[in-house]
């Protein structure tokens, strides 16, 4: 590891305490499919979740927030029309938001719904797997092609390997850098960056995709931490103790022979026991 790998690793004891002692208030606009999960997630890494969607409230909700959440999993003219008065004011008010564009490359819909909210606001950080990125990347006129998303899941050809985990940092440094935002492609290796700094994290287990809401659980607390510190620390930090809780949440339903219900318990259990000793020593990153 070297030494720059070192000190972003050093930096997640400082971000976590900053998380815990802000308890951010993380206001997410989701879909109800999964909201009760990010919710929890929330609560676990140290921030208090508040799920609000009604246009009468939201200006006074996202006035008070630290961070403002925006997932497009489940779309409706109402929730699209609180997404942008969301999203106005908290421009407005320098509320950072963290957009999860669920879907995007797959409807007409969610492609429009996801440009207009990258072109009409400050976006802080943005939360989805290749298939996803990759789709924006297309969106924007980053790459010429990329492959149809399989509804929310990644398409198996986008899947981040050792081989073209390069050729996939770049095109995320490429987006991060033209929409000045912060971009995390999660998958089983996952990548992160700024524009500038660009990182590849080797955590995680392959039970996490058989739960549904895993990818909303992170982007919601990816709002939370990024509420609280920087996008890209708040990022890491959030992608970091994600995968390690699921690793250790597999080791326990493995050790008690148990299923993926189960294993959906144990991931928040080990979120709201993330510690920076873990963070620190068990995170398996790489500066691109």
């Amino acid at each position: 590891m070297t030494n720059n790998e070192k000190e972003l690793l050093g930096k997640m004891e400082e971000t976590l305490t900053k998380i815990k002692t802000k308890n951010p208030l993380t206001h997410c606009i989701t879909n109800s499919v999964t909201i009760n999960d990010c919710a929890n997630a929330v609560l676990a890494i140290g921030g208090s979740p508040f799920m609000a969607e009604d246009a009468e409230e939201l200006e006074e909700v996202v006035t008070i927030a630290d961070a403002l959440v925006i997932n497009i999993g489940k779309l409706s003219k109402e929730q699209i029309n609180s997404m942008n008065v969301s999203a106005k004011v908290a421009n407005d008010t320098d509320t950072p938001i963290v957009l999860d564009p669920v879907g995007v490359g797959v409807t007409t819909l969610r492609n429009k719904t996801t440009l207009d909210l990258i072109n009409n606001y400050k976006i802080e950080a943005i939360r989805g797997n290749i298939s996803e990125i990759k789709a924006i990347a297309k969106l924007i006129g980053v790459i010429d092609e990329n492959n149809a998303a399989k509804g929310v899941d990644v398409n198996i050809d986008d899947i981040i390997t050792e081989e073209n985990l390069a050729a996939n940092g770049e095109i995320i440094r490429e987006v991060a850098n033209m929409l000045d935002t912060t971009i995390l492609a999660s998958g089983p290796i996952d990548i992160l960056s700024d524009g500038e700094t660009t990182i590849a994290i080797d955590n995680g287990d392959d039970m996490m995709p058989l739960i549904t809401g895993s990818g909303c659980m992170l982007s919601s607390i990816v709002g939370s931490c990024v509420g609280g510190s920087s996008p890209l620390e708040g990022s890491l930090l959030a992608i970091l103790a994600m995968n390690l809780a699921g690793e250790k949440a597999r080791a326990k339903v493995e050790e008690k022979d148990e299923g993926t219900g189960s294993f959906r318990a144990y991931l928040i259990d080990y979120l709201y026991k993330t510690n920076a000793e873990s963070l620190v020593n068990e995170s398996n990153i790489k500066i691109l």
